[in-house]
């Protein structure tokens, strides 16, 4: 998730275990710890793609964070001895910010390292990384809070259920859709081993289903509030990686995205994208990995390059009719909204 919904998570977990003292300083504590696994994007891993990649590796595994926990609230309880903030009370606080941390994280797209070191990304992709109806009501609380010690806490325990429960909404809406999928791969002949279905941004309710094959992939979009069950499913190439040579870079990348890439070539040059984060032209991961020299062969890059895909939301307006139910601009809303008029 963004930034912002993990410091607000962080501080009314914060808020909720402090009870009676519950106030600024808890609340700003809670806050910086729910940030903290995030600070490995500061390392540098040598290329775009193993920055991207090795991000919520370490600093997101559920078998190193309990440890790192218990060791932040030994120093503290060390340093800052307190009969109220004790080396119980300490340590529930942290391990409780830093564990639903990691496991926000793995309720999206992005995928998280949950048993760093041991390899695998998991993901659920039950909510956007950015989704207001999960952040404001936890905004909400850290504000009251802050004007009223008496009740703050009650009011982060209570937004904290509000937020578990639109979780699971999250969850049991994907089913639904995943169940009406099911049924439209079936009547209409295509693939069904590997799937991807993910909510569209800010929402839970319109969902973009990606499905792969061995020379083509499939792009739907289903919302909730659709009249007709059927789903517009648009063809593309899948492309092919061209090289024999395969980098470290690529074996990664297809973990990473657990093999939901498309392999183009543009303006002479070789790009690899991961479908599942954005929307087609608006793909959030897209790498240069190649180009092609003189004599028209392909030539690997010392490095992989981020490839400069726009990631706007200048689509949003057609979005936000489509989630209504607007089956009519489905096809429309594939080809263009989401791309590849290349």
């Amino acid at each position: 998730m963004d930034s912002i919904t993990q410091a607000a998570l962080g501080a009314t977990i914060a808020g909720a275990v402090a009870g009676k003292q519950c106030n600024a300083k808890v609340l700003l504590v809670g806050a910086a710890l729910g940030t903290l696994p995030d600070l490995d994007v500061v390392l540098d891993y040598g290329d775009a793609v193993s920055n991207t990649i090795k991000h919520r590796g370490f600093s997101h595994s559920l078998l190193l964070l309990p440890p790192f926990a218990l060791l932040l609230s030994w120093l503290y309880c060390r340093f800052r001895p307190d009969a109220f903030w004790n080396f119980k009370r300490v340590s529930v606080l942290t391990l409780s910010v830093l564990v639903t941390h990691t496991l926000l994280d793995a309720m999206t797209t992005y995928g998280t390292q949950l048993i760093w070191p041991f390899e695998g990304y998991f993901e659920l992709r039950n909510i956007f990384i950015i989704d207001p109806l999960y952040t404001v009501p936890l905004l909400i609380a850290i504000i009251v809070a802050l004007f009223s010690n008496a009740n703050g806490a009650k009011w982060c325990q209570s937004v904290l259920v509000l937020s578990t429960l639109y979780l699971g909404w999250g969850f049991t809406a994907q089913q639904y859709i995943a169940n009406r999928v099911d049924q439209n791969l079936a009547q209409q002949g295509l693939p069904n081993k590997q799937v991807m279905i993910t909510p569209t941004p800010f929402n839970t309710v319109l969902w973009r289903i990606v499905v792969m094959d061995e020379h083509y992939y499939w792009e739907g979009l289903a919302s909730l509030l659709d009249e007709d069950k059927d789903i517009e499913f648009i063809a593309r190439p899948k492309g092919a990686w061209p090289l024999e040579e395969k980098p470290d870079t690529l074996r990664g990348l297809k973990a990473f995205s657990h093999n939901y890439l498309n392999y183009r070539e543009e303006n002479d040059e070789l790009i690899v994208s991961d479908l599942r984060l954005g929307m087609a032209n608006n793909l959030a991961f897209e790498f240069i990995y190649a180009k092609r020299d003189d004599s028209g062969d392909w030539v690997l890059i010392d490095a992989p390059k981020r490839f400069p895909s726009p990631r706007g939301f200048e689509h949003l307006n057609t979005l936000w009719e489509r989630l209504m139910g607007d089956q009519s601009i489905d096809a429309n809303l594939t080809k263009q909204t989401l791309g590849y008029n290349r």
